[in-house]
Formats: structure tokens, C-alpha cells, sequence
């Protein structure tokens, strides 16, 4: 029984270090030398930046209204764009 439970506890460490090799040499879609240049529109402003669950969220001001923009981490493309303005 000490024999199939070695084994088997062998298999596993096996398997999460394969798993963790993979990611760390397969990372593909990665932005050439971590450098990205993203066009704003004229006159807008960052306001804040934030970064979580592999997007990066970026809230920027535009004549008086606010725009939340989210990118992939990876690819820098964006994924989403919501506006924020007041109400008349």
C-alpha cells in the first residue's frame, strides 16, 4: 500500500511542475519588450490605472466625462470601453 501511495504522490508533484514549466516557457502573445503605445483621444487625461484577473483597466477623462477602457494584459487589445456621463 506504501508502494501505490508513493507512486502516486510521485505522479502528482510530477504533474503540477510540469504544469507550472509550461506556463513559465509558453507564454505567448506577450507585447514585444513590455512596451506598448495605446492612442488617446486629444485633450483626455489618465485619471487611474488599475491591474487584476489578467486585464488592465485604465479610467481616463474626456471634456468634463469619464471612460473606463480594459486591455488584456497579454495582447494589450482592448476588450471594453464603458462612458460615464451625467445625467441632463
Amino acid at each position: 500500500m506504501m508502494v501505490i501511495s508513493a507512486i502516486t504522490t510521485i505522479f502528482a508533484i510530477a504533474a503540477v511542475v510540469t504544469v507550472i514549466g509550461y506556463r513559465i516557457f509558453h507564454q505567448s502573445g506577450v507585447a514585444a519588450g513590455g512596451e506598448a503605445v495605446v492612442a488617446l483621444p486629444k485633450g483626455a487625461r489618465v485619471v487611474s490605472t488599475a491591474a487584476s484577473a489578467g486585464r488592465l483597466a485604465v479610467l481616463i477623462e474626456i471634456d468634463g466625462a469619464s471612460e473606463l477602457r480594459t486591455f488584456d494584459i497579454k495582447t494589450l487589445k482592448q476588450t471594453g470601453r464603458v462612458r460615464f456621463v451625467a445625467e441632463p
